[in-house]
């Protein structure tokens, strides 16, 4: 944000990373500012992120980078996994639109369901995994498999790739 101040002489910036699901309406956009910024200027940017759905401000461009991880990339790893639902639902005998209504409405009805609960989302998912149930099956692949760190480290590597892309272009 240093760089953008010097190089437009204003602190009347602010920088902002969205997401594809703002196509609909239903995007998250995470938004800094020089602390400089006055109240009035930040409601603008507010409502402006919050015309195509939600909005989170960070502190800093390092929290920035980190949004950009989670939210900007974010819709990826739905659809990676949507993906990956599809193909599952053709190896048990239904057809990939079969699979793809299943898989979209499963995770959009998850993330309704997370959205809406004041619960921890592994809470969540553990009402779901019933002991010697189908879910418990999945999950022990799911583990065995390190899926959940690899998720982590994947988006560890989409933060420092976005630190990385800021600095080329001199964000920060």
């Amino acid at each position: 944000m240093d760089t953008l101040q010097r190089l437009f002489q204003s602190s009347r910036l602010v920088r902002a990373m969205p997401n594809t699901p703002a196509l609909i309406g239903q995007g998250m956009t995470g938004l800094v500012a020089p602390i400089q910024l006055d109240a009035a200027d930040r409601a603008i940017a507010s409502a402006l992120a919050l015309a195509v759905g939600q909005c989170l401000w960070v502190e800093n461009d390092e929290q920035l980078n980190a949004v950009t991880a989670l939210s900007g990339s974010g819709p990826a790893y739905g659809f990676y996994l949507i993906e990956a639902m599809e193909q599952a639902a053709l190896t048990l005998g239904l057809s990939a639109a079969q699979g793809r209504q299943l898989a979209v409405s499963t995770l959009h009805g998850a993330a309704l369901l997370a959205s809406e609960s004041a619960e921890a989302t592994v809470l969540l998912r553990e009402r779901v995994t019933s002991t010697g149930g189908t879910t418990q099956a999945a999950i022990q692949v799911l583990e065995a498999r390190c899926v959940q760190q690899a998720f982590v480290q994947a988006i560890q590597a989409a933060a420092s790739r976005s630190r990385e892309i800021s600095a080329e272009q001199g964000i920060c």
